[in-house]
């Protein structure tokens, strides 16, 4: 595997910011150690990564409140190639937003979608022949707030992904409390919004982040705020989406600061994995296959300080975490049959980092 890491390259209220730019490594698949293979410098705050379904480009969101001069963040593509792992600068286009924190990639390769979060606003941005970013054909504004006034006084949106069917995108607005929901058009390379627009969380959740069961039937949202995960159906036929239950991420009896970042579903569907920041714990959940529903299963710590993001490789035999704060990379082991992690020893030090992308090695 490739595993290219997103960095924050400035200084900023939540990051010291003293990376150069988007690291690339390869993953031992025996061992899960790293071996850097190099570092493309000078990207601005690259905190979040997406690959075409292709692999032959990378994009990479600018997070900045400002950006070549211009107010907003912005968005970078790269093209890849896929023998090397090797980048090389496609083009810019503005974020048409302050502080993008995420960007993904709609199954056909065809649209790149864009969350700002200061500005609480989404865009999409359709994908020429070359893979290069064309300029934004949606762009939407969220509005509103929720119970939360040091957090929440207005939108925020913290994500943005595809649904299985490439139909749907959904969106999770932290200051909202809300996942929004776009219809999507690859063909035109828009989003609209869906009827209904949005399915509500818990009160004060401050939803980060989603992901996907492999049955493409139920999703699960991490709440920054409260350090919950909610488990959703997901219709699919409807665009609808319906939380059905809400769980702790942190064990009984922490009484500590902490916050959520980061959620993702084993590939088996048979486990659930949340990073707590504060408890600095990747939280393990086991998925009722009937119902998917979550039973708590324990809590393993990261071996560093803020764990951002983190991924897990598509064997399922490794989980890689994010250290933002100790400026690391950890990997461990995971076992498929309890979905427990275990320490594999291997740990990497990478500065700032903030996002883990996996992608197959072609060679």
């Amino acid at each position: 595997m490739w595993v290219y890491v997103g960095t924050y390259t400035a200084a900023e209220p939540y990051a010291r910011g003293r990376a150069e730019g988007i690291y690339a490594y390869r993953l031992d698949p025996d061992s899960g150690a790293l071996t850097r293979a190099f570092t493309l410098p000078g990207v601005v705050n690259p905190s979040y990564l997406a690959v075409a379904p292709d692999g032959r480009a990378l994009y990479a969101v600018n997070e900045a409140p400002e950006f070549e001069g211009q107010a907003g963040g912005g968005v970078s593509a790269f093209a890849r190639d896929p023998a090397s792992g090797r980048l090389t600068a496609l083009d810019r286009q503005p974020s048409h937003g302050t502080d993008p924190c995420y960007v993904s990639v709609d199954h056909s390769g065809r649209v790149a979608l864009v969350a700002n979060y200061t500005s609480g606003s989404v865009a999409a941005y359709p994908l020429g022949a070359d893979r290069g970013l064309g300029a934004a054909t949606s762009v939407h504004q969220h509005a509103g707030s929720g119970p939360n006034p040091k957090r929440q006084a207005g939108p925020h949106a913290h994500s943005i992904q595809p649904d299985p069917t490439n139909r749907f995108a959904l969106a999770a607005d932290l200051g909202l409390d809300r996942v929004l929901v776009y219809r999507l058009d690859p063909a035109r390379g828009t989003l609209e919004p869906d009827d209904p627009p949005a399915a509500a969380l818990p009160p004060g959740s401050g939803p980060r982040h989603l992901a996907f069961h492999p049955d493409g039937r139920h999703v699960y949202v991490i709440g920054e705020l409260d350090s919950t995960l909610t488990a959703c159906i997901w219709d699919a036929e409807r665009g609808t989406l319906e939380p059905f239950q809400t769980v702790s991420t942190l064990p009984a009896g922490f009484a500590g600061v902490n916050s959520c970042a980061d959620v993702h579903v084993a590939p088996s569907g048979r486990f659930v994995y949340g990073s707590n920041r504060g408890h600095d714990s990747v939280a393990v959940f086991a998925v009722d296959q009937a119902t998917g529903a979550l039973e708590p299963a324990g809590h393993t710590p990261t071996g560093g300080r803020t764990p951002r993001n983190f991924a897990i490789t598509p064997s399922g035999a490794f989980l890689l975490a994010a250290n933002q704060d100790t400026d690391s990379v950890v990997t461990f082991r995971l076992d498929g049959a309890t979905g427990q992690l275990a320490s594999t020893g291997q740990v990497t030090s990478v500065p700032s980092p903030v996002c883990l992308t996996l992608v197959p090695d072609a060679r």
